[in-house]
């Protein structure tokens, strides 16, 4: 892969250049996002010093998470959730125009 498919994140104040397919260049952007306020939200409990320690705890709490998630299938998956609410916002969309071209005739 050339640079052009690399991308700049920054965790906990460092950036790291990573490379990936454009098409999970969003999500892996995300992902950064998410660890790096993890790692935040650990650094400013003040129990964990050192940048990997936080990072190992937050890598556990992350996998905890996703294990506890995937023990109870009857909770949507984020990525489920989000279509649910585009879909469900499309509709009530849909719902409003017609109601507008009822009452106009």
């Amino acid at each position: 892969m050339s640079s052009s498919n690399s991308v700049t994140v920054q965790i906990l104040d460092k950036e790291y250049s990573i490379i990936c397919p454009p098409e999970e260049r969003s999500n892996l952007v995300s992902a950064a996002r998410y660890l790096d306020g993890k790692m935040r939200e650990i650094r400013s409990s003040g129990k964990v010093i050192g940048a990997d320690r936080i990072a190992v705890m937050a890598a556990l709490n992350i996998t905890h998470d996703l294990l506890h998630n995937q023990e109870r299938p009857e909770a949507p998956a984020g990525g489920a959730t989000r279509e649910q609410v585009r879909d469900l916002l499309e509709r009530v969309d849909q719902a409003l125009s017609d109601d507008q071209d009822t009452n106009k005739g």
